[in-house]
């Protein structure tokens, strides 16, 4: 019996001990695993390179427009829209190379570079900016990260995300909220916050299965908070990930020419 009260305590220390440790790295991982989810979510979200077809729904109480596209992905740096439908759009491209955006217009054969003052204006009338396109900002450099909690999410459990850009950067949110789902570290939803704290706008992450060889939402919705009668819906048809592409793909030569 007198063994046995001996090793009680030691037991209980060890326990004690085992407890703290797991706190102690349990908050360490916690400190850390907020920029490393990012960092698979973009991973999960966009891959190395990507082909995909997708049509651009711009909802309005008096009309509605649809548009679709072909798109070319390389990395965070270019990308290469090309505009298949309506008729009168067709043929339209857009080039990105690092921060800077080319606009073919088919129809008088010229290409047009974006000038700054153009940036804040409308994607092709939808709620997208031409900035939107850009995305000049590092998820994972420009914003300080932590994580705020963890929820069930539309049936899923996530983690909560806050992003709060850093001083030096030039983004235009003075917050940013993001969903990620903690099974396949996709993006099931995001907020983005004004510099008064006002709520700009909202995207939904939806219908997610099978695409491309891994889990993706396959529909986007962005409503502005301040007009939540209106809103884009842009969803995926087809989407490849890990395809063949080299810079030279993205030029402004081949904007004529892709098909």
């Amino acid at each position: 019996m007198k063994r046995s009260l001996k090793k009680v305590p030691g037991l209980i220390l060890t326990a004690l001990l085992s407890i703290a440790v797991m706190l102690h790295f349990s908050e360490t991982a916690k400190a850390q695993t907020a920029a490393d989810i990012i960092e698979q979510m973009e991973q999960a979200m966009r891959g190395e390179s990507s082909e995909a077809e997708m049509t651009m729904k711009i909802e309005r109480p008096r009309y509605t427009r649809e548009i679709s596209m072909k798109a070319w992905a390389l990395g965070e740096d270019y990308s290469l829209i090309l505009v298949t439908a309506p008729a009168r759009d067709q043929g339209t491209t857009y080039l990105k190379r690092h921060n800077e955006i080319w606009n073919y217009v088919p129809n008088i054969d010229r290409t047009i570079k974006m000038p700054p003052s153009m940036m804040s204006q409308s994607w092709m009338g939808s709620d997208f900016t031409n900035d939107d396109l850009v995305r000049e900002s590092s998820t994972i450099e420009d914003y300080e990260h932590q994580i705020l909690r963890e929820e069930e999410y539309n049936g899923r459990e996530a983690w909560v995300l806050e992003l709060i850009p850093k001083p030096e950067s030039s983004i235009v949110w003075g917050k940013v909220l993001i969903w990620v789902d903690k099974e396949h570290y996709i993006m099931l939803r995001e907020e983005n916050y004004d510099q008064r704290d006002e709520l700009a706008n909202t995207i939904e992450f939806l219908n997610i299965g099978e695409m491309g060889d891994r889990v993706f939402p396959s529909k986007m919705i962005l409503i502005p908070a301040d007009k939540p009668e209106q809103r884009t819906i842009l969803e995926y048809k087809s989407l490849e990930f890990d395809v063949d592409l080299g810079e030279s793909f993205f030029t402004q030569q081949n904007m004529r020419r892709v098909r």
